[in-house]
């Protein structure tokens, strides 16, 4: 898709980081953006910190829901008759040893990470796959290639979006379709996601942090301090549906870490330990 220019994005998990980047390189473009959101006040505070007049409609959404990304979907017709890039983003992170991580920390990670993607993959490529053109765009991580200690409903959910993104794109392939595909694999991004679960549905605001989120926060929160920054990572996703890429990596030196697994893989080999390079 070489021309964005006058079409319309839908990008989930908009208001904030790699998101809020995607939402501005995209109006850069001059496309019309629908940000999906939880959070109305981001959503607020996103719409309020874009340009003036920008062409621009926020929709608070829980991707974790079926019935709301079918009306994001609703409303982004309702608003523009029609969609041509889709950018299922949004993210959240908790973490602890495998076996100790709480059935509720699996849920909610798994329902937005994962079940999240699932559902834009089948409520948005249905209309993408009908209409001959678009392109989907989905979130994934290094860590959906890679199986990094403490970070297991994560890791479990980052891997899914890989498959469940080469699976779809296997499928359109054999069925000729136009439609593309991208899967992006960040490694370290300066956001909040150390933060997610400010946004956390039942979570009460004053309620004081668990030791295993406050575990969580600092171990990302040193790791992410440093990142890439979000507006970095969103030019490389509007290179990739230009140039219809598959795979997208924002982080060359990980490179050699994801290439020794798979060495390993082949080999028969038992995992040895995946360390995230620092920097």
């Amino acid at each position: 898709m070489e021309e964005l220019a006058g079409k319309v994005a839908v990008v989930t998990g908009g208001a904030s980081g790699i998101g809020l980047a995607l939402t501005q390189a995209l109006l850069d473009e001059g496309m019309r953006v629908v940000i999906g959101d939880i959070e109305e006040a981001a959503l607020e505070k996103a719409v309020a910190g874009l340009p003036a007049g920008a062409a621009v409609l926020p929709v608070v959404t829980d991707v974790s829901r079926i019935e709301d990304v079918e009306r994001l979907r609703d409303q982004v017709l309702d608003a523009h008759g029609s969609v041509d890039v889709v950018c299922n983003n949004a993210g959240v992170a908790a973490g602890g040893l495998g076996w100790e991580v709480s059935l509720d920390d699996w849920h909610w990670v798994l329902g937005v990470n994962l079940w999240g993607v699932v559902h834009g993959v089948k409520t948005f490529l249905p209309l993408l796959v009908e209409q001959g053109h678009g392109h989907m765009v989905n979130t994934a991580s290094m860590a959906g290639l890679l199986s990094s200690p403490f970070m297991a409903p994560y890791n479990v959910a980052k891997h899914g979006v890989v498959t469940l993104s080469e699976t779809v794109h296997a499928e359109l392939q054999m069925m000729a379709s136009p439609v593309g595909v991208s899967v992006l694999c960040p490694g370290w991004v300066a956001t909040q996601i150390g933060e997610a679960d400010r946004n956390r549905p039942g979570a009460r605001p004053d309620a004081e942090p668990t030791e295993e989120q406050v575990a969580t926060r600092a171990l990302l929160g040193s790791m992410l301090a440093n990142g890439l920054p979000p507006s970095e990572v969103a030019a490389l996703v509007v290179e990739a549906v230009k140039a219809n890429r598959f795979y997208v990596f924002t982080h060359p030196e990980w490179m050699p870490v994801a290439e020794r697994r798979f060495e390993r893989i082949v080999a028969g080999e038992p995992p040895e330990i995946d360390i995230f390079p620092t920097g």
